[in-house]
């Protein structure tokens, strides 16, 4: 295990594993998929992926599936809608009613196009603020930033991390899986 006590953060508090964990980079997106796979398959389970393209399949073989931004946009939208809605019936029925050719003052098709653009602009705002906070972003630091040839994940390498959090992680043994899953160009230790 890569284990090591030290202090981090000027804290005093011990760091349990001063490693991020083992990065190996491949250079076809599909040795990336098959390795991704095959640490699924193996056990691990804190893993992440990174390519210079989208690769189908890929966010299934790492676990990578998290719903919450399409909630978010769910929820925004109604937000967007109720409130509107809301707000016109305050205008309309509330502060100041306007009887118009003697239609009632609660008309609900007058309410479908100002309700309608704030579903959409609140859903849209829900999903960009949504995916931003969840990402962690802005992130100007990451320790996946320290592995060798990381700068090429955004041209033309595919990278696989097994983080050190993952309770499989052994750094021997880890390492040696890596090394084993064909196409590895290079597996670096990531420090923190």
């Amino acid at each position: 295990m890569a284990g090591g006590h030290g202090h981090g953060h000027g804290h005093g508090e011990p760091v349990e594993n001063p490693i991020h964990g083992i990065v190996a980079e491949y250079a076809d997106p599909d040795d990336l998929l098959v390795a991704a796979e095959a640490a699924r398959t193996a056990g691990y389970r804190r893993m992440d992926a990174y390519s210079p393209m989208p690769i189908h399949g890929l966010a299934e073989a790492v676990n990578h599936y998290d719903d919450r931004v399409p909630w978010s946009a769910f929820f925004g939208g109604l937000a967007g809608f109720l409130g509107g809605c809301a707000m016109q019936y305050f205008v309309s029925v509330v502060d100041y009613p306007l009887n118009v050719g003697g239609k009632p003052l609660l008309s609900w098709p007058m309410f479908i196009p100002v309700s309608y653009e704030l579903t959409i602009l609140n859903a849209a705002f829900a999903t960009f603020g949504s995916m931003i906070f969840l990402n962690g972003l802005p992130r100007p630091y990451h320790s996946i930033f320290n592995a060798k040839n990381f700068e090429r994940a955004t041209q033309d390498r595919f990278f696989l991390c097994v983080e050190s959090e993952d309770p499989k992680f052994d750094l021997a043994e880890t390492a040696r899986f890596l090394s084993g899953t064909g196409g590895v160009l290079s597996v670096s230790q990531v420090q923190r």
